[in-house]
């Protein structure tokens, strides 16, 4: 039977498809999961955390930089908070902070302890009102005060003000690596001719440097985060005052992408003066049509995915969606001549998904589901049937777009900004829990190990490599339980594989 225009060719998703091996005479030593998140970025590990609230915020990003990925910020934030967060993680590991928090000689103990929650710091550069230094506080410092005087013991009873060993404005990491250790110093504030502060050192930013060498890092050392932004009300608003903040990555985001709003907004930040050096990420789209939109509108990458998340509904509200792994291979068609690197976003499960995406044509992976419950995730931990697990919901659930007490900023994600009664929302998600993860770190660990494994069976050294010569088997689902662990009890889980 002749299969009318009507149908589009069949679609394949992750469990429908096995990689085949190839000749390999490589070293675990020479393969490198180098790949491009951006026309203009490198990362050194193809993983994206996903800009979901239950995800990503700052403490997730920064993680996620120093593992050699990149964190997206969510936008179920208002814009300033969204902004902070972009801060906090630019302030993290930075080669030299350019513009340190510093706290003046007349506040007291206890805005100096709020001021360090905060900002998750130990020690402050004093400044006077034309922020020339004048000492140098630290937790050491309040050791020796009792807390109940904190409220009114001010910062210049108790800062060391003597004797302070500071740097020139333009001193080289050699200088100020010799200074720390000859002194032993905690942190090295920088001055110009007249004394004003420009900057400050710390020792811990050269520990954090060495414990973690395949971090994502700017042109100034600083550790690369992204954020959310969409196309509705103070959408330039918040794109600008992210910049402002530091912001690498826009990740201009909708459920889907494919639509002029979205596009406008693309070809906007890629044009205006005051935002065209930032990078623009365009999605969600799942053709080669939606990919070819935002490849004509001058992003810098394209985030594919409509419908395959875990906690996404979207498929079964709407009936529309691609299957994963061809969508990543019908956007590819689109990008690739254009040099335009694709992200392959939801619904993976296993590290031998990401290989998949890969091949498919992605260059990166943004993972939800994979990362909800670690520790650095937002959320508390809820302890039940003696098992500890953490929230994770959909950005199109109920919780994520109703007010609940408070303003929703991401109901325009899934085009329903205008509804103001929670009631009438359409949800195209869900709310759930997973069980708790631990570290972000060894999550990592196990998915670019399974990367590499992959690379390995395949033969290849690089991600360009793997693109190249992946080829795909098509399975059946007989093949599919074979894949799996089977006739077998299992009785110690390994951790990077769940039935």
């Amino acid at each position: 039977m002749e299969i009318p225009e009507k149908f589009a060719t069949l679609g394949l998703t992750y469990d429908d498809v096995l990689l085949m091996p190839g000749y390999s005479d490589l070293a675990p030593s020479d393969i490198d999961t180098t790949s491009r998140l951006t026309r203009e970025i490198n990362l050194r590990v193809p993983l994206i955390s996903a800009a979901m609230d239950t995800v990503t915020e700052s403490r997730m990003a920064i993680a996620m930089a120093r593992q050699g990925g990149i964190g997206v910020l969510h936008r179920n934030l208002s814009i300033e908070d969204q902004a902070y967060q972009v801060d906090l993680v630019k302030r993290t590991q930075t080669g030299i902070i350019s513009n340190p928090v510093t706290i003046g000689p007349d506040a007291t103990l206890e805005q100096l302890d709020k001021l360090a929650g905060e900002y998750r710091i130990s020690g402050f550069p004093v400044v006077d009102v034309d922020q020339k230094l004048i000492g140098i506080i630290t937790n050491r410092d309040l050791r020796f005060t009792p807390v109940a005087e904190w409220a009114t013991t001010k910062v210049n009873e108790v800062m060391t003000s003597r004797d302070l060993i500071t740097g020139p404005s333009e001193i080289s990491r050699e200088e100020a690596t010799k200074l720390l250790r000859q002194h032993k110093l905690e942190r090295l504030p920088l001055i110009d001719a007249d004394g004003r502060i420009t900057g400050l050192i710390t020792v811990k930013d050269f520990v954090k440097s060495e414990q973690f060498p395949d971090a994502s890092k700017d042109g100034q050392g600083r550790l690369l985060v992204g954020a959310a932004i969409g196309y509705f009300g103070d959408a330039w608003e918040r794109a600008t005052t992210l910049i402002d903040a530091g912001v690498d990555v826009l990740v201009a985001d909708t459920a889907h992408g494919n639509v002029r709003m979205l596009i406008d907004m693309v070809h906007r930040l890629k044009t205006d003066p005051a935002t065209k050096h930032v990078q623009v990420i365009g999605g969600n789209v799942a053709t080669k049509e939606g990919a070819q939109s935002f490849v004509e509108a001058g992003a810098d990458a394209v985030k594919v995915g409509v419908g395959p998340g875990s906690i996404c509904t979207t498929r079964v509200v709407t009936g529309v969606g691609v299957p994963q792994i061809s969508a990543v291979y019908e956007a590819s068609l689109a990008c690739k001549p254009a040099g335009v690197p694709v992200i392959a976003d939801g619904g993976l499960r296993y590290s031998g998904e990401i290989g998949k995406a890969i091949v498919a044509g992605a260059d990166t992976v943004m993972l939800g589901s994979m990362l909800a419950g670690t520790e650095e995730t937002p959320g508390d931990l809820v302890l039940m049937n003696g098992k500890q697990f953490k929230a994770y919901r959909g950005m199109g659930s109920m919780g994520a777009m109703s007010s609940r007490g408070k303003k929703s900023f991401s109901k325009d994600r899934y085009f329903q900004a205008e509804v103001t009664d929670d009631d009438m929302i359409v949800p195209e998600g869900v709310e759930g829990q997973v069980a708790y993860k631990g570290a972000l770190a060894t999550v990592a660990h196990q998915l670019t190990g399974g990367l590499h494994q992959t690379m390995f069976y395949v033969g290849a050294r690089t991600i360009p490599e793997l693109q190249e010569k992946g080829r795909f088997m098509r399975i059946t689902s007989a093949s599919l339980k074979e894949s799996h662990p089977h006739d077998v009890q299992v009785t110690a889980e390994a951790p990077n594989y769940h039935g």
